[in-house]
Order: C-alpha cells, then sequence, then structure tokens
C-alpha cells in the first residue's frame, strides 16, 4: 500500500510548504493547531518519536500528568487519547478536507512536540512527500505523490493511520482503562470535527469536505475499526 518515495528527503519539498503555510492560516492565533513541522528543521528538544512512545513511555507520561491534575482519571485518559488522535488523523484530515491532498501519518514517520506542561502542542514529519488525486495542479512536482482517484486516498490514509492509532489505543487500555470502543469513537469525532469546522475556516466547500471526511471514516470502517456510534448502542 505504502507506494516507494523517490524524491529528496534532506529539505521539506514546496508543495508541504505551502501546505502548512495555508493550515497555519485557519486559526491565526494558534498556528500550530492543523499544521505540522518538517523535522529537517527541528532540533530534537521536547521532540519524541511516536513510534517510540510506548517504549520510551511517553503516553503513559502524558497519561499520569493529566490524571494528576483531573478530578477524573477517565477524563484524563479521554484528554490525551482526543490529543494523540488529533496529531495522527485530525491534523492531516484538515489537509484532506480543504484541498483533497494529505501527508504520510505513518507510525515511523510521526513526530510529537511536548509543551512545558507535557501536553501536545505540535506534531512533525520525517518525510514531508504530499499525496495529491491526478489531475491536481501539483501532479508532478517534487516531494508529491499522486494517486488515482479519492478513494484510493482514503484507503491509503486508514492504512497509514491504523498503525499509528492502533499503538496509541493499545497503551491507553493498558495504563488508562480506556475502552476500545471509546477510543475509535474518539477517532471518528476527531474526522467529523475537522470535516465540518476545517471548511468553514479555510473557505472550502464544506459538502466536498463532509464528503471527503465520510470516505475517509468509511475507509477506516472496512479496516474493522468501530469509528461509529452504532444505534441504540451504550458506550463504555
Amino acid at each position: 500500500m505504502s507506494e516507494p518515495v523517490t524524491t529528496c528527503m534532506s529539505r521539506p519539498a514546496e508543495a508541504f510548504g505551502r501546505a502548512c503555510a495555508r493550515l497555519r492560516t485557519l486559526q491565526p492565533e494558534h498556528p500550530r493547531v492543523y499544521a505540522v513541522a518538517a523535522m529537517f528543521d527541528q532540533g530534537k528538544r521536547r521532540w519524541w518519536r511516536l513510534a517510540d512512545g510506548l517504549r520510551e513511555g511517553r503516553i503513559e507520561l502524558m497519561y499520569r500528568r493529566h490524571a494528576a491534575e483531573m478530578i477524573s482519571a477517565d477524563t484524563a485518559a479521554e484528554v490525551v487519547a482526543t490529543a494523540l488522535i488529533h496529531a495522527v488523523i485530525g491534523r492531516v484530515v484538515a489537509l484532506l478536507v480543504a484541498e483533497g491532498r494529505a501527508w504520510d501519518p505513518g507510525l515511523e514517520n510521526l513526530w510529537i512536540h511536548a509543551d512545558n506542561d507535557g501536553g501536545i502542542d505540535w506534531a512533525g514529519l520525517s518525510d514531508t512527500t504530499i499525496r495529491v488525486l491526478d489531475g491536481d495542479r501539483l501532479a508532478g512536482d517534487p516531494g508529491v505523490v499522486t494517486l488515482p482517484c479519492e478513494q484510493a486516498m482514503y484507503v491509503w490514509l486508514a492504512h497509514r493511520c491504523e498503525p499509528s492509532l492502533r499503538l496509541i489505543q493499545r497503551t491507553l487500555a493498558g495504563c488508562a482503562g480506556l475502552g476500545e470502543r471509546r477510543f475509535w469513537l474518539l477517532v471518528g469525532e476527531s474526522i467529523a470535527g475537522a470535516a465540518t469546522y476545517v471548511p468553514d475556516l479555510a473557505r472550502t466547500d464544506s459538502i466536498v469536505g463532509a464528503r471527503r471526511g465520510e470516505g475517509l471514516r468509511t475507509a477506516l470502517e472496512e479496516r474493522g475499526l468501530p469509528v461509529r456510534r452504532a444505534v441504540g448502542c451504550l458506550v463504555r
């Protein structure tokens, strides 16, 4: 599913830079909410690779810090889960619904930046290659890989997001007791939230944005991930 990338990895391509510049304008007072960083340009202070989050105890430490400050440990678990889910999928969905493009949110590609309180205030990528659809004006540019259709984009994104999300889910289930069903519903809510609010912030077509968000949720469902609330089902 993951096609080889032949673009130069030493510097972020212009396509990535333009995408993140636009995402930073969605909430000018909080420019890091949707954008990501190119790790080539970053020092490693307060950065950690998501792939190392379990081995290094980073996710559990985040949960412990939040649990110590909140009345409810369950709420602390959901706060941490929501922040990590946004880093993996909420940010890339912002680009997907606004422009029909995506970067790679894969487990080995994603970095997390901690703020002074141990929370998450940014995310970064080792490989900044942007995926676009056939016919996109960026097709053929350096740092760009073309996919044949929207369905291919959704399937590829679901494939790349799943290992990252599963690592977070398993870790929080182990250290915080967060239920699997609740976790995947938080994933679905992250997608729906970005698909709802980003088109308004970006002044793009809300119907197209909703369709793209639904396309990704369907692709995740087809991988067996319960990202939609079942009618009449009590979530625990």
